[in-house]
């Protein structure tokens, strides 16, 4: 009988970057079995294109108030027949579907009633990678094998990337301001580095690189016209990626790009701080007040320049 698996992993891209290497661990330890990623619609071509899965499910977050909805989504998950499930979500949310799934399917989470608990009292206090780590150790999982992320990748051809870029991603949660360094300073880092600039982000970062642009005009505007794996095949051209705490940042530095992260205290790297070959963090209590000439240092060093 084929074993039928299910990996919760709903949001956010941070977080689903970081889940790169669990879903690579889960896909090793369970090489036969048909696993179904059940996520949201924003990460759809990432899991497609990803060599993990079988079936990819987008509709893992109903309205709680669209009754037929999440009706919909727990006969679906309770027909499906899964036989273990690992919730590397970990909310309430996702911790409520083990309803959904029925008590039958072996259970990796922090659920009531798992059969294979994250019972760590430190867990909230570790970093995203090493708390799924734990909590798949905890399920049985010993081999953690470095993911393939060759499919991360897609033709930008047609952007006419210039040699030698930075990639600036000025852009964070619009919902938490203080994580965002101001797009003027930016804007003069981009003025002091001294090599081509590339910004990307999405359709909400336009405006940021349009206020960059005025005082940058010499940078390439990409934002809102790339999607993730272009976003990662761009920054795997780039000399040096420098960004906020946020998804692309997270991207470009899994894709392998040598990065810049820049904390303020509304996150704490400690706990979410972007994971690549090559990843520095640049915290300040207030990002407002972060200096230039500290970022420019920190990312001159960063190319070998400093």
């Amino acid at each position: 009988m084929t074993e039928r698996i299910l990996v919760i992993k709903l949001a956010a891209l941070g977080d689903f970057v970081q889940a790169f290497a669990p879903f690579a661990a889960i896909r090793a330890h369970h090489p036969r079995a048909h696993i179904t990623l059940l996520t949201t619609a924003p990460f759809t071509a990432l899991a497609d294109a990803a060599p993990w899965f079988d079936a990819v499910w987008t509709d893992g977050r109903p309205d709680w108030l669209d009754l037929r909805e999440v009706a919909t989504l727990a006969l679906r998950l309770r027909r499906a027949g899964f036989t273990r499930v690992y919730d590397l979500q970990t909310s309430s949310r996702s911790s409520r579907y083990r309803l959904f799934v029925g008590g039958a399917a072996e259970w990796s989470g922090i659920a009531r009633g798992a059969s294979h608990p994250h019972a760590d009292p430190m867990r909230d206090h570790l970093h995203t990678v090493e708390r799924q780590r734990g909590q798949l150790i905890a399920a049985g999982i010993r081999d953690f094998p470095t993911p393939t992320l060759d499919w991360l990748n897609s033709d930008v051809a047609n952007f006419h990337l210039p040699e030698g870029f930075a990639l600036i991603l000025p852009g964070a949660s619009a919902a938490r301001p203080g994580k965002r360094w101001p797009a003027a300073h930016f804007a003069e880092l981009a003025v002091r580095l001294g090599m081509p600039v590339v910004i990307c982000g999405g359709p909400a970062e336009v405006p940021l690189a349009r206020e960059m642009m005025a005082a940058a005009p010499q940078a390439l505007d990409l934002t809102g016209r790339t999607d993730l794996r272009q976003l990662a095949a761009v920054a795997r051209q780039a000399r040096l990626a420098v960004g906020n705490d946020s998804g692309p940042t997270h991207l470009a530095a899994a894709s392998g790009c040598p990065t810049l992260a820049l904390f303020g205290d509304e996150s704490d790297p400690a706990l979410c701080a972007p994971r690549g070959r090559a990843v520095q963090v640049l915290q300040h209590a207030s990002l407002r007040a972060l200096g230039v000439e500290e970022v420019l240092r920190s990312t001159l060093a960063l190319s070998g320049e400093g």
